[in-house]
């Protein structure tokens, strides 16, 4: 069989998936024999130099970018300063510019030694640029890579990003890149209280949109704190729409760092309001899961520090049992489209202490405390997904004037 499983991983699942999962692997295997069709190179904006550079002539620059910032395999910054483009000053995002620091590690503003650029962290003692900070820029340019779900917090920098633009009068230049879980829409509406450094913005968990899109839609729905909307220009991704796979050529973090782990995300997301290890401090993050209580898995693992990537993971240096879940991803759950709440049913029935599997920042994650009570009270996933579709079905409707890329919501994504 083409699916590599580990020993021991198929009795994890129920027998609808195992029975669903045989049938597309069976389908994908003919479809891949008979389709030779090849599309052409996905171009991300940044790609798009002879769009942007007159705009960037005589300006001054600031710029927000981290490692995935690239012109094919040039950074962008070099990119820009070998064209001979005035460049301010940079601002990272978290794990900072150039994508070494940890998760939630606070990053001080610094000088970056390749480029000589004064660096403003987005994520240390600020989130939003001062006025000082933009001082004699004329143009910021925005390029992040995405991962498409809404407490990644690159979408939070974009927006305080915007919003600083919008204050002074700094014109905003989004250089877009795909969303390679842009193929679905899925999850709670974030409610107004849960709004946080994780979610900014009244919108699904997963909410298949680019950031350039985003960008639009931010300053059309009147989001941004501001008495003016941001001066903004996108420029966008040639050959691709959200129906096309896309394969991150660059981690766009330190533990995403495959495509099983980006298409697990929104799932394994949540998984860090609950009391369970996601993989972080091993090989495999966001590919597999478990915690010394878990008696189902058969996958161990033994988190540790790893520098630049993981610090103080869930059960530092504990032997935990669980489950490698990365072929999973590859072959089920990328066809699923879906948030995949069967997990979280199989560790409540295995955790110890129903009352503390929660911790307080699962509600900030799911942008409601329903999710949890709805979990917690063993409601069906029909009746939870029913609470979330009136919204879903609002937020289609809303996006469509906003998107910059064909999307059919019933046909998945298409690979060739």
């Amino acid at each position: 069989m083409c699916f590599a499983m580990r020993k021991g991983q198929f009795n994890f699942f129920p027998k609808s998936t195992v029975l669903g999962l045989c049938l597309f692997l069976f389908h994908g295997a003919i479809y891949s024999q008979n389709v030779t069709k090849k599309t052409a190179e996905v171009k991300p904006g940044a790609w798009q130099t002879k769009q942007y550079f007159p705009i960037l002539k005589g300006k001054k620059i600031g710029i927000v970018a981290n490692q995935t910032s690239t012109i094919g395999k040039i950074h962008l910054v070099d990119s820009l300063q070998h064209a001979g483009m005035q460049i301010l000053r940079v601002f990272g995002p978290e794990h900072g510019f150039r994508g070494t620091a940890a998760n939630g590690e606070k990053v001080s503003d610094s000088l970056d030694k390749k480029t000589g650029l004064p660096v403003t962290s987005l994520y240390g003692k600020k989130r939003k640029p001062l006025p000082s900070d933009l001082k004699g820029i004329d143009l910021m340019i925005f390029d992040l890579q995405d991962v498409g779900v809404r407490f990644y917090t690159h979408l939070t920098t974009l927006h305080y990003i915007m919003q600083a633009c919008a204050e002074n009068h700094v014109t905003l230049l989004v250089l877009d890149r795909p969303n390679p879980n842009g193929y679905y829409v899925d999850g709670p509406i974030l409610e107004e209280k849960y709004i946080s450094d994780v979610g900014v913005h009244p919108i699904p968990l997963v909410h298949g949109m680019t950031l350039g899109e985003l960008s639009r839609m931010i300053n059309g729905k009147g989001w941004l704190k501001t008495a003016d909307t941001c001066r903004l220009t996108v420029i966008k991704v040639q050959n691709w729409n959200h129906n096309t796979k896309y394969e991150l050529p660059i981690s766009p973090s330190p533990n995403l760092a495959s495509d099983a782990a980006i298409i697990a995300y929104p799932t394994l997301g949540l998984f860090e309001g609950i009391d369970i290890s996601v993989g972080r401090g091993t090989p495999h993050p966001f590919e597999c899961f478990g915690a010394p209580w878990v008696k189902s898995g058969k996958y161990k693992f033994v988190p540790r520090e790893i520098p630049g990537k993981t610090m103080k993971p869930p059960y530092l240096g504990d032997s935990c049992k669980g489950f490698y879940i990365a072929d999973f991803a590859g072959n089920y759950l990328q066809d699923y489209r879906k948030i995949y709440l069967e997990w979280f049913y199989l560790l409540m029935k295995e955790y110890p202490d129903k009352n503390k599997f929660f911790n307080p920042y699962f509600d900030k994650l799911a942008g409601t405390a329903s999710l949890r009570t709805q979990l917690a009270e063993g409601r069906s996933e029909e009746t939870i997904r029913l609470g979330w579709q009136p919204g879903i079905d609002e937020f289609i409707q809303m996006r469509r004037k906003f998107l910059l890329y064909s999307c059919d919501e019933s046909e998945g994504i298409t690979i060739y």
